[in-house]
């Protein structure tokens, strides 16, 4: 999924993938900037062409918008522009919205402050200062009904920026502050708070004189410009720089005299610590703060195997050692073995480390963890408490006062220990990951072959004892090119035996995790292995061990076991897991036949689910009607919530889904899977997902055949053909409708023949078969009527309508298309009666009806916009496009025809593409821009000769002799 940033904090603009992106002219733009000050709610349309056309907008407005609409969710590559009831509302995640973002580390900053942590604010501010690049929308005219909002951003900067010098004054930066205070009380002169602060920086550095100047500057100020006299906070502040400086000799905590020799067990520390700094930096500063008000300091460092939680820990020990006066103690609590170390030997341990004798020693585990936080309470001392198995083995060991360090590493999250400071490790970004790989290889290799290095850095999953093996054997084996190790790390079957090298082995790594699971978790995490690597639902768990009850014990004891990652949520609000893909290779490992057959109900789920989200889609696919679910089959128990938005459920899983069907043979899943890839192709359809369809039907294609399934193959026969409709393949399209129709027939299936020789007569039609086309079309009519099926009659009256259009019959097809609408809308289907009225418009047109033409291209466009279908909306667009182009109004053809280009381009409509193609070469022409109507022309050209379409290509051809003799 790409990463989009949008700009509202100076020019607007927006980001993908961090490249910006084109936004159009001047309406487009303010249309987005209104959008974007409100997202998340409907902004109705009357406000939107308010915005837009301010003054005098035109009789056209509301399409017109409709078109911006359409250009801009072609820009943003997704589906964020969302019609409502009466307008339009964009989804933006708050990370993703400059606004959101800067307010959002405001306010992390402002809780920092009132917890007393001034460098977490500083920190938060500096994070949220990128996003401010200017006056919010700097280059877009503003409308009235904006001014609340930049308002509100504009009190936001100023409160950050007085966060900040509130941060920087608590944090001892006294003197360092002034010079910014002046600069901010220039911009804004009466602002008070502004004011106090400079006048406690300037006593607070010893310039008490110029604060007295300070206050006597506001005081005036205020007087003449307000006629106000200053607020009680000045005025006490003013009280206190009449009162004498009182100088104290400053006070330090008194501790016992260190001993002639502390201890220290440390282990050697890493050389080589990457990808880490910032966690370093965030522990001393925070033990720096916790031992200037006297208190101790407890960190758990929680991770995967192999993460570097270790490694990291000591290396904090070691630098803490400047901050660290006593001893410095390192403890292995065996977590991950079978056997984990009793508290009371643990606590025995470190008090002899200590000084205590045998003799001296309490013989409870209570008294010595008394005697522990005994002898803490007077000491400045650091423990490494390593690989411990849980809160409960770790909470006897903790000080209760004193300014001890505690560093707590665990393979699970303990938030039992709600007085510690958790961090939570995760793999390297790929730049560490590559800094740490070339620190044991060595540069000049990584340089001579960088997509190697990418290749191997992938494999390794970015964890850093994986990356560690490869890089010792690389190192070892300088003769060998780095892609000969790339190409061994990319066969997962024998990922983990390669990532090996004399004691170190991220196999054994992972078994201490896996061993340590319930039997019921260590069933999940080999069967969640089997499914390769995509993301999953939470319900999968319950799926595996075939319960219908609350899995999310099991699924919890995964993720805090950081077996299991929790990657987010999803288009739904529900969360997303996944398996770090070393961890997918050993579960894989792991998982036996028994554990990959329980995936099937996996299979069944989603089919279970997605059935549920076809039959609430806005848009009713025209195809054969999906199977119903069989009562055997495992469904999720929150089905229902689930499909609530079903076009959202569809766009979060899927790729999980589609991922399903390819190891179907694998799960024993064959039944499912081509079930499942029916259900798949009404949102292939909405979507314009053309190659996705195609994969998804051949993995089903082959899954029916071996279940035996006549029927699912018929099915997915006819989805086929379809797909090669769509991509002007239709010789193979009639092939597979033809494979298709002879299988529904000996089935006895009237309705799957029915659709199959109704998609025959649309490949006729476009075509020119007009006689053949008919056949088709009537024949799918007699067929929907003799079994009820109204909505494909309704397809098939608006096929017949468009035949004899084609003809010449207009009186014949208005009656078709007349009866097709009032069909639709009896049954209730806008889709199709959108449909009948596109073709009515096309009629109108043929007919030099122009005003009726537009009147009902716009009605068929707002319906297609609100059904979310940019495809037919397209196709609509094209129509009003010509139509404007026909009627001379030039500006606004270009762009209905500019935005259905891009959206037949999109959905790898070669002959659509070629007619838009061939109107803007004709538009431009009009307009005198002949090198840019060439352009457009030889394009069209070139779509002819690949559709093999002569007498377009020849129109073309003739069109453009004339210009390239001149």
């Amino acid at each position: 999924m790409a990463e989009i940033r949008f700009h509202l904090l100076g020019p607007l603009a927006v980001e993908i993938d961090g490249r910006e992106v084109s936004l159009g002219g001047r309406k487009p733009r303010l249309l987005l900037a209104a959008l974007l000050l409100e997202s998340g709610t409907l902004v109705s349309t009357d406000s939107l062409i308010d915005v837009v056309w301010p003054e005098d907008p035109p009789r056209s407005a509301a399409a017109n918008l409709r078109t911006y609409v359409h250009s801009l969710r072609r820009v943003l590559t997704e589906e964020r522009i969302h019609r409502g009831p009466a307008g339009y509302r964009i989804a933006v995640a708050r990370e993703e919205l400059d606004t959101t973002a800067f307010a959002d580390h405001v306010t992390a900053a402002r809780r920092a402050m009132a917890e007393d942590r001034p460098a977490d604010a500083l920190a938060e501010l500096a994070a949220a200062e990128p996003h401010w690049r200017g006056a919010p929308l700097a280059d877009v005219p503003h409308h009235h009904s904006w001014g609340p909002v930049l308002a509100r951003l504009d009190e936001l900067r100023l409160a950050a920026d007085e966060l900040r010098v509130r941060a920087r004054l608590a944090c001892g930066e006294h003197r360092d502050v002034v010079p910014e205070l002046r600069e901010m009380l220039g911009r804004d002169p009466l602002r008070e708070e502004l004011w106090a602060h400079l006048i406690v920086a300037l006593d607070r550095c010893g310039r008490r004189a110029e604060a007295r100047e300070a206050y006597d500057e506001v005081e005036r100020l205020l007087r003449e410009e307000m006629n106000a006299a200053p607020g009680p906070q000045l005025r006490g502040l003013r009280a206190r720089l009449a009162t004498p400086v009182v100088t104290a000799a400053p006070r330090t905590p008194q501790r016992p005299p260190r001993r002639a020799r502390a201890v220290c067990q440390l282990p050697l520390d890493v050389p080589d610590l990457t990808g880490r700094e910032e966690h370093v930096a965030e522990v001393i500063a925070l033990v720096r703060r916790r031992q200037a008000s006297g208190d101790p300091t407890v960190i758990v460092l929680s991770g995967p195997p192999g993460v570097g939680k270790s490694s990291l820990a000591i290396h904090i020990a070691h630098r803490l050692r400047r901050n660290v006066d006593d001893d410095h103690l390192h403890v292995g609590l065996a977590g991950t073995t079978p056997a984990p170390r009793e508290p009371s030997d643990v606590l025995g341990e470190v008090l002899r480390s200590l000084g205590a004798s045998d003799k001296t020693l309490p013989a409870g585990e209570a008294e010595r963890a008394a005697a522990l936080r005994s002898a803490l309470a007077h000491r400045c001392a650091c423990l490494v408490l390593d690989d411990a198995a849980s809160a409960a083995q770790v909470r006897p060991l903790l000080p209760g006062a004193g300014t001890s360090v505690v560093l707590v590493t665990s393979r699970t999250r303990m938030p039992e220990l709600t007085a510690a400071v958790h961090l939570d490790l995760d793999v390297l970004d790929h730049a560490s990951a590559v800094r740490l790989l070339a620190g044991i290889v060595g540069q000049a290799r990584i340089d001579a072959e960088p997509d190697d290095v990418a290749r191997i850095v992938d494999s390794c999953g970015r964890l850093p004892l994986a990356l560690r093996v490869a890089g010792a054997r690389i190192a070892g084996r300088r003769r060998l090119s780095l892609s000969y190790f790339a190409d061994l790390l990319t066969d997962e079957r024998r990922r983990l035996d390669e990532l090996r090298v004399g004691d170190l082995a991220v196999r054994a790594s992972l078994e201490l995790s896996y061993a340590r699971l319930p039997q019921e978790a260590a069933t999940v995490f080999r069967a969640l292995g089997t499914l390769g690597p995509i993301t999953f639902p939470g319900w999968t768990v319950g799926a595996i061990l075939g319960e219908t009850d609350d899995a999310s014990p099991v699924l919890d004891l995964l993720v805090d076991a950081h077996l299991v990652d929790l990657v987010g949520e999803d288009a739904t609000g529900a969360p997303r897991y996944r398996l770090h893909d070393l961890l997918r290779c050993y579960a894989a490992e792991r998982a036996d036949e028994t554990d990959r057959h329980r995936i099937r109900r996996v299979v069944e789920g989603y089919y279970a689910t997605a059935s549920s989200a076809v039959e609430r889609m806005p848009v009713r696919f025209f195809g054969v009607t999906p199977p119903s679910v069989p009562a055997a089959y495992w469904t999720p128990p929150d089905r229902e919530r689930l499909v609530r938005d079903p076009v959202a459920w569809f766009d979060s899983e899927h790729a999980t889904a589609a991922a399903l069907l390819e190891h179907a043979i694998d799960f024993a899943a064959d039944e499912p899977a081509w079930r499942l890839a029916t259900v798949l192709t009404p949102y292939y359809d909405l979507r314009n997902r053309w190659e996705d369809w195609w994969r998804a039907d051949e993995h089903a294609l082959g899954a029916a055949r071996r279940a035996n399934q006549r029927h699912g193959e018929a099915i997915v026969l006819r989805d086929l053909g379809q797909v090669r409709v769509y991509q002007d393949r239709y010789e193979e399209a009639l092939a597979l409708f033809d494979r298709s129709t002879e299988l529904f027939v000996v089935l006895g299936d009237e309705q799957g023949e029915a659709v199959t020789v109704a998609s025959r007569g649309t490949v006729h039609r476009i075509r020119g078969e007009r006689t053949r086309a008919l056949d088709c079309c009537r024949r799918a009519l007699e067929l929907f009527s003799r079994i009820g099926d109204l909505h494909g009659e309704a397809v098939a009256r608006i096929a017949i309508g468009t035949v004899r259009m084609d003809d010449g019959a207009f009186d014949d097809a208005e009656t078709w298309f007349t009866d097709a609408y009032a069909l639709a809308c009896a049954i209730g289907d806008r889709h199709r009666a959108a449909h009948a009225v596109h073709r009515q418009a096309l009629l109108h047109q043929r007919r030099g009806q122009l005003g009726l033409a537009r009147q009902r291209l716009d009605e068929a466009i707002a319906v297609f916009d609100d059904l979310d279908d940019d495809h037919c909306a397209g196709y609509a667009q094209q129509s009003l496009g010509e139509l404007c182009l026909r009627s001379g109004e030039l500006a606004h053809a270009q762009l209905l025809l500019a935005n259905s280009l891009a959206v037949h381009r999109d959905t790898g409509d070669r002959r659509s593409e070629a007619v838009v193609s061939q109107r803007l070469g004709e538009l431009h022409e009009s307009l005198g821009q002949e090198q840019t109507s060439r352009d457009y022309f030889h394009r069209a050209l070139a779509l002819w000769r690949e559709l093999s379409a002569e007498p377009q290509r020849s129109a073309v051809e003739r069109r453009l002799r004339p210009v390239d003799e001149a």
